[in-house]
């Protein structure tokens, strides 16, 4: 990437996160780097009902304390999370609108599953008390591009704008596109990454019907152990992850703080089965190996991955396989680690909050720890930084995210 000229060089320059276990990105990187586990009981409905009862809720949040409050009450609770997400980073980039041509400054900011709040309260709003109680608001408060819509209405962006929807790969593609965007010349700054908010009695009972869910109700903070034996299902999160992408050269001329370069980006597709990951890792390893290939970055110079590893018993053995095909002789000495232990699973924000994790490993040269990683499985024996966060000389990282459907995105950030 260094060959490149800096016009075609991208550059992350802002971070925002919303998560359980932060509101901002001091906050949830302090969180992570202590081994916080932000998975307790269901708070926001009772869900004596389901098998799963347990997520990672964000608490004490009012959305009105940061953005209108009128707006606040005809959007979502997933837009909330992202466009609040977005403030951070765009304020974190100090980017002054008024010296931007704001035809060149873009947004993507995905959802793998969009406004279930609003879904299900109109539903019951519908059934209660008939059609014409149903609110003007519905459709786009819960349409999964309205966050990146709300977005550009906040700061003036008239460039590339839309949600990409592609599940629990979600916000890595919209990383990767943004990049892409930006590259071509589409524009110059990109907002780019995914909020998820689906802790809602119908998705619950949606994936608790699927056996998909952590049943380990008892004990809420060790029920997210991705890698270990007896992990039985992943554990629901929600929250934002979004990033500012811009070219070097843009970055340059007005004097930007830049975190790291984003290097490479690869998105493929098992094409096996609905939910299930392909048992050889052929989709994910393909989606490695052509990150590695556009970020002409060797293996063995990969100091670092953010597993997906969600705690389920098919993911993260197929994925341990997957980093062996591509890593071979390195794997069994590369730190490997998911945050999801900690965050839960943030499904369509998963990628947006773990590539903040990564741009924060290069900047603090610490590992985010596996925490509830006691009792490793012997089908996963790679190096995943055992429940203590660790320092590390981090120049590279790598983060994978897969979807149901058989997606899967790869995305490597660089240090400059």
């Amino acid at each position: 990437m260094e060959n490149l000229p800096d016009s075609a060089r991208i550059v992350i320059t802002g971070l925002g996160a919303v998560a359980s276990i932060g509101h901002d990105v001091d906050s949830f990187w302090a969180s992570i780097l202590a081994g916080r586990c932000g998975i307790d009981r269901i708070a926001r409905f009772d869900p004596s009902a389901l098998t799963s009862q347990i997520g990672a809720e964000v608490r004490d949040w009012d959305p009105a304390e940061h953005m209108d409050p009128k707006e606040a009450r005809r959007n979502d609770r997933y837009t909330h999370f992202g466009f609040i997400a977005a403030r951070q980073a765009f304020r974190d980039a100090g980017i002054d609108m008024a010296l931007e041509d704001p035809d060149r400054v873009g947004v993507i900011v995905g959802s793998g599953i969009g406004g279930m709040y609003t879904y299900e309260s109109q539903l019951k709003v519908l059934a209660e008390r008939g059609p014409r109680k149903v609110s003007p608001f519905t459709i786009p408060s819960l349409i999964g591009n309205m966050c990146s819509g709300l977005i550009a209405i906040d700061i003036g962006a008239r460039g590339p704008n839309f949600g990409v929807v592609s599940a629990c790969a979600t916000a890595t593609h919209a990383i990767g596109e943004a990049m892409h965007m930006i590259r071509r010349g589409d524009a110059d700054v990109m907002i780019a990454g995914g909020a998820e908010a689906a802790i809602t009695p119908f998705a619950y009972a949606s994936f608790c019907s699927m056996k998909a869910m952590s049943t380990r109700n008892d004990s809420p903070a060790t029920s997210s152990r991705p890698f270990s034996m007896g992990r039985d299902g992943f554990v629901m999160g929600e929250g934002a992850g979004v990033l500012v992408l811009e070219s070097l050269t843009h970055a340059k001329a007005r004097g930007a703080r830049i975190y790291c370069e984003i290097v490479g980006y690869a998105a493929t597709c098992d094409a096996h089965h609905i939910t299930m990951p392909d048992p050889e890792g052929k989709g994910l390893s393909m989606a490695m190996t052509r990150a590695l290939r556009s970020a002409g970055v060797r293996p063995d110079e990969i100091d670092y991955i953010n597993a997906h590893g969600t705690s389920t018993p098919y993911n993260d053995k197929f994925e341990t396989l997957a980093i062996k095909k591509v890593f071979g002789e390195r794997a069994a000495t590369l730190p490997v680690s998911s945050t999801k232990s900690m965050t839960g699973h943030l499904l369509g924000a998963a990628g947006g909050i773990e590539s903040v994790v990564c741009i924060k490993t290069l900047q603090s040269q610490m590992l985010a720890p596996t925490i509830n990683l006691h009792e490793p499985d012997p089908e996963c024996d790679l190096d995943y930084v055992p429940n203590v966060a660790r320092p590390a000389k981090v120049r590279t990282v790598l983060s994978n995210n897969l979807g149901f459907g058989g997606q899967n995105a790869s995305v490597i950030f660089r240090s400059l």
